[in-house]
Order: C-alpha cells, then sequence, then structure tokens
C-alpha cells in the first residue's frame, strides 16, 4: 500500500486528503481538509495547517493539482496569489516524491479512473464512456477547467489545456449583448469571463438590460442560490441561460477535439445537476450547423465523484511513481 497526500488548489480552495493506493491500483480518499486560498500566505503555510489538523502521520509524498498551466519552475495560480516554484516543493514541504499537475488534468484522470456509477448520464446515447479515443473533460467553477482524456489499449494519456480562456463564441442576441457589456470592462472577453461562477453576473447584468431594468449590485453566491432556488425570475433566467452557453461551449470543445464522448466536471457543474438534464444544455451542445447528427451521437455525462480534483491526483501520482495504468 502507498500512501500519499491528495491536494487539490483552486481559485477559492485548497482540498487536502489522505489518499492510499493498492497494489491492484485501487485508490481510497480519507475525509478532505478544505481550506479558504484567501486565508494562507503560500501552499507551505496551508499544508502546515493541514498537518495540524491531521491525527496521524502526514506521509512524505503528494499529488498536487493546482488552478493554472504547469509549465517551467514558477507557477502562478490564474485565480488566486498563490506562487508555486516547482524545484523547490519537495524541500518546502520535506517530500521524497511529488507529482504536480493541472487541476482539470486531475479531472481527466479522475475521468480516466472512476467506475460508471460515478457518472450521470446528460444527453446523447445512454452508453458507457469509450473505451478508446478522445474525452473531453470540461467544468466550470472559479474559472473554466478543460481538458483532454485519450484512452488507448492497455492505458490512457491527459492532455492538459488553457481552453477556458479561448475567446467567447456569441451564438444570439443576448450572447451578443453579455459579450458588448463585458468589451466594456476587459480588453478581450474570454469563455470563462461568462462560463464559470462569476460569469453568472454578466449573464444577469445583460438580462436586466435587455428588459430596461436597473442593473442592481449583487454577488454571483446570490445570483446562484436564488436561480437554482427558483426564488427570483431574472435569477433563474440567468442560471438557465448559463446552461445555454455551457452546453453550447462543450459541443465546441468536443468539435475541435475530435471527441467520441464529453464529461462535465467542476463543483459548479455538480451543483447543476438535477438541472442540465431538463434544461436548454443538449439543444445547444447540439446547435452545430451540419455537424448536429454527429453532437447527437456522443454520449455526455457529468461525473458525480465528491472529489474527482483529489481523486485524479492520486491517479496521476499512481501513473507516474508506480507504473500504472501506463500514459
Amino acid at each position: 500500500m502507498t500512501y500519499v497526500v491528495a491536494l487539490d488548489i483552486g481559485g477559492t480552495h485548497a482540498r487536502f486528503a489522505l489518499a492510499s493506493i493498492a497494489a491492484d491500483g485501487t485508490i481510497q480518499l480519507r475525509e478532505p481538509v478544505t481550506l479558504k486560498t484567501g486565508d494562507y500566505a503560500s501552499i507551505q503555510t496551508a499544508w502546515q495547517e493541514f498537518e495540524r489538523q491531521c491525527d496521524e502521520p502526514v506521509p512524505r509524498a503528494a499529488a498536487i493539482a493546482i488552478a493554472a498551466p504547469v509549465t517551467g519552475e514558477t507557477v502562478r495560480m490564474t485565480n488566486n496569489s498563490w506562487v508555486l516554484h516547482t524545484d523547490a516543493l519537495d524541500e518546502q514541504l520535506k517530500l521524497e516524491k511529488v507529482t504536480l499537475l493541472n487541476d482539470f488534468a486531475a479531472v481527466a484522470h479522475a475521468v480516466a479512473r472512476a467506475p460508471e456509477d460515478q457518472f450521470l448520464h446528460l444527453t446523447g446515447p445512454d452508453a458507457p464512456l469509450p473505451a478508446k479515443g478522445t474525452v473531453s473533460v470540461i467544468g466550470p467553477g472559479t474559472g473554466l477547467g478543460v481538458a483532454q482524456l485519450y484512452r488507448h489499449p492497455g492505458g490512457y494519456h491527459v492532455q492538459a489545456t488553457e481552453g477556458g480562456h479561448v475567446d467567447f463564441p456569441p451564438v444570439d442576441h443576448i450572447d451578443d449583448l453579455i459579450l458588448i457589456r463585458l468589451r466594456q470592462q476587459h480588453r478581450r472577453v474570454s469563455t470563462e469571463r461568462v462560463v464559470s461562477g462569476p460569469g453568472i453576473v454578466a449573464i444577469y447584468e445583460a438580462l436586466a438590460a435587455l428588459e430596461k431594468r436597473a442593473v442592481p449590485e449583487i454577488e454571483d453566491r446570490r445570483i446562484w442560490q436564488l436561480g437554482l432556488d427558483r426564488e427570483d425570475a431574472l435569477a433563474s433566467a440567468a442560471v438557465d441561460r448559463f446552461c445555454l452557453s455551457l452546453g453550447g461551449i462543450a459541443g465546441d470543445y468536443a468539435l475541435a477535439h475530435g471527441a467520441g464522448a464529453v464529461v462535465i466536471a467542476g463543483g459548479l457543474g455538480y451543483r447543476l445537476r438535477d438541472l442540465l438534464p431538463r434544461s436548454g444544455f443538449a439543444g445547444r451542445f447540439r446547435f452545430k450547423g451540419r455537424y448536429e447528427q454527429l453532437m447527437a451521437s456522443l454520449p455526455v455525462k457529468l461525473i458525480v465523484h465528491p472529489q474527482p480534483g483529489l481523486f485524479g491526483a492520486a491517479a496521476a501520482f499512481a501513473q507516474e511513481h508506480l507504473g500504472g495504468p501506463p500514459a
């Protein structure tokens, strides 16, 4: 049995969990410890707090998933202020082995390793994920995560991307209005300005302007609460529009990746699990002109594993250090 600390660092929270990896590759996670990144100066001080809360010895091995491109010796978080020095992590955290990867690459590892009962069918054929070929993994949260999973006989390969930062693609006049309003605030409007947790504000404000209402100042969390609980008509319409946008960009990524299936992930994706199957998500996913029939043939699922980032980080550690499943 191999024991590691799995760590998933997002824009808002850092989640830690002890993980065990059996000889047959089975991964078990202990109850996670969740810390707010804004409450800690660095990964090192957050790690010290995790050690303080842990009631048993902490392994000297770690699998760290971070919400940023992992491309050099210095990694700057996309949506929080932490800076990680990859060549010094083992010394700072007193580690003997470490795996460092993009947070959505970790989610793709979870998609590769999770059992079928950890997926909820959203649209397309109600069939298992393909055993061979590409699966697009997309997830809205504090930002928008995108990764590719390529399965081949005997193993799989995960490709991290920064697909959430491609240009936002308007489809109709409401999208045009959202884009116009965001261009007044930002030099360039990326997809995650709309399809992310904070992006609901731009949608809400655009819908208010469309109806010539005064645009109130309101936080994204409040809009989500009101919209998901159906307590406010405008917030509900904003959540419904968000589902449309998520479906549209999920279809775009599937086309760009040549995917045979799509998996929606992320904390916000999980919160939308009951709404997505009965929203306009599926229609907008298929709305690709001459490729509508192709889009209808792709299974689209939602991963419902409670901690895919932590589970996937441990899976990535096993692939790198324990030899399986191979890339």
